[in-house]
Formats: C-alpha cells, sequence, structure tokens
C-alpha cells in the first residue's frame, strides 16, 4: 500500500455528468492535489460508465502517493446518499438507474464510498468552500440544461423521504402555462427559465435559423434583439420568482445561484432579481442572490466533504456560539 502524506485527509472525488466523468483529490482544505477526466459513454449502459470512472480513479491514485480515506461522489440521477445507489434516472445515462455505485467502485479502490446528487454536491461545496460560507442555512439553485437545486439546513444537506429534494425546475410557474417540461409534465418552471428552453422561447418568436445555441440568444440579447431580449427577461423573471417563493418557505441565510445562465449577462440577472422581489414577502427584502463562487469544481469539493461532515458541522457550531 501506498505511504499516505501526512495530515492532509484528502479524498478522491468524482462528478459524474451527461457528458463528462471528472475526477480530482481533494483536501480538507478544499485545495485539489491532481486533476482526471473522461468521456461520459452515456449510451453505452452503466457497465461501461462504472468502466469511466474507474479510470479516472486509477489516473489519480497514479498521480502521486496518496491513500485517500474515501471515494466521493456527485452523480446524475436520484441518489440514496445512505446506500450510494441511483434510485432513479432520466435517459441521459442509459441503464444508469439501479446502479449500486458503493458496491461497483469499493471492490475495485478498496476505498468505502459516498454518493449524492451531482447539484446536491455543487450545493455542498459552495457551501463548504465558496459562496455559502458561513451559513447554516444555504439554497443552491443551478439553471443551466435543466433547473435544480439543494438545501442546507443547519448545516446538513436535506434530500427529503425520497432523496429528490432539490427538483427546483419542477415548481409550478405562471411565465410556463401550457409548456410541456422535461418530466412530461406541464407549465414547470424549467419548461422557460432553462438554458435549453430560452433558446426555444427565442425560436417561436424570431424563427431565426442563424441562432444555434442559448448562448447565440444571450449574444443578441446584449445587441438589442427585442425577441432575445424577451426570451431571456421571460426566463429570468420564471427563476427569480421560483427563488422567491422557494425563501418564502425556506427563509435561507445565503441563496446562491450556479449553472449556465449565471454568465448570460446583466439583462439576465437584473430580470431573476426582479422577479425575486416581486415574489419575495416584504421580511426577505435583504436576501441577496448570490453568484456561485466554485464554478464546476463545486461538485468534485461536495462530494469530497460527504466524508467530513462532522468538521463542517463542528465549525458551524463554534461560529453559532461566537
Amino acid at each position: 500500500m501506498q505511504e499516505q502524506l501526512p495530515g492532509t485527509g484528502e479524498v478522491l472525488a468524482l462528478d459524474i455528468g451527461g457528458t463528462k466523468i471528472a475526477g480530482a483529490l481533494v483536501r480538507r482544505d478544499g485545495s485539489l492535489l491532481a486533476r482526471a477526466q473522461r468521456t461520459t459513454p452515456a449510451t453505452e449502459g452503466s457497465a461501461a460508465i462504472i468502466k469511466a470512472m474507474l479510470q479516472v480513479a486509477d489516473e489519480l491514485m497514479a498521480s502521486g502517493s496518496f491513500t485517500p480515506q474515501g471515494l466521493g461522489l456527485g452523480a446524475a440521477g436520484v441518489i440514496d446518499p445512505g446506500t450510494a445507489k441511483v434510485l432513479s434516472a432520466t435517459d441521459t445515462l442509459t441503464g444508469w438507474a439501479g446502479t449500486d455505485l458503493a458496491g461497483e467502485l469499493a471492490a475495485h479502490t478498496g476505498l468505502p464510498v459516498k454518493a449524492v446528487n451531482d447539484v446536491h454536491a455543487h450545493g455542498l461545496g459552495e457551501a463548504r468552500f465558496g459562496a455559502g460560507i458561513g451559513a447554516a442555512d444555504m439554497l443552491l439553485v443551478a439553471v443551466g440544461t435543466g433547473i435544480g437545486g439543494a438545501y442546507l439546513h443547519d448545516g446538513r444537506l436535506v434530500t427529503g423521504r425520497h432523496h429528490i429534494a432539490g427538483h427546483v425546475g419542477h415548481i409550478d410557474s405562471v411565465f410556463a402555462a401550457g409548456l410541456e417540461c422535461s418530466c412530461g409534465r406541464a407549465s414547470h418552471v424549467e419548461a422557460i427559465g432553462s438554458g435549453p428552453a430560452i433558446y426555444r422561447h427565442y425560436q417561436r418568436l424570431a424563427n431565426n435559423p442563424e441562432a444555434s445555441s442559448t448562448r447565440d440568444v444571450a449574444d443578441l440579447a446584449r445587441s438589442g434583439d427585442a425577441h432575445a431580449c424577451t426570451a431571456l427577461e421571460t426566463g429570468g423573471l420564471a427563476v427569480g420568482s421560483a427563488l422567491g417563493s422557494l425563501a418564502n418557505v425556506l427563509d435561507p441565510q445565503k441563496l446562491v445561484v450556479a449553472g449556465g445562465m449565471a454568465h448570460a449577462g446583466d439583462l439576465w440577472w437584473d430580470a431573476v432579481r426582479t422577479g425575486f422581489e416581486r415574489s419575495a414577502i416584504d421580511a426577505l427584502a435583504q436576501t441577496r442572490l448570490l453568484p456561485a463562487a466554485l464554478g464546476t469544481d463545486a461538485a468534485l469539493l461536495g462530494a469530497a466533504s460527504l466524508f467530513w461532515n462532522e468538521d463542517f458541522e463542528e465549525s458551524l457550531d463554534v461560529a453559532h456560539r461566537s
């Protein structure tokens, strides 16, 4: 067995998404010692995905004299954090539902395995190392290809009875009335506020074959294209309204906005803030919407932190007593 570097307490962390598997060795202080990445064989079944994950893990283990204390995962799908099993998943990863992540990975690596949903991991990373530092109660909402979220209460991730807490995109929205959502239902905020939904809205208005992506829509909006502005603003208002409604229920100390749309520019952010102000009750007037600070590293840091929960919760207790 390789000798472990003294005092580092590193964890091998993987972030498994529909396009790539990213990995890193992470120390307790949030520093990343090494990185590795593979393309996700998304359509080849769970065995192929597990094989690619193990290739990333092996590359990381070979990068230095490390013996990590565990393997932390942030994975697409509904994940049972108690068993590290994939309870359900979309067709983005073929055959992913039912995968026993701990069973598949522990035998090869010899490491204990802990796992949560990828957006939950993102929330944990921002709470411990990013925009949510110091907050006992934090809501993170990620707006990108879909809309997901993570809520931490008293420093602990809330996953809910069926481990689906955080499906922010599936809140009803008046802005999405009658529009089909990715879940197969209608009128959810994801159907108007996600990146692809904003693109579809623009094309319904403009029917512009020269615009091929949401990025193009954002660029057109910055140049003053009226239809692009409408699509971007409507999506932002819908997201902001949903955030205001959630804040009315959860009263988070910090509310963090992540995902690709968080880089769409001032027009989108102004619309999000306007939607929030219209929906949030007066007592929440001082609640700020904070941009995420860690980018894609957040999920890796959050996955690693699954092995450090007690340290994190103790630090919050100390902060509350001081």
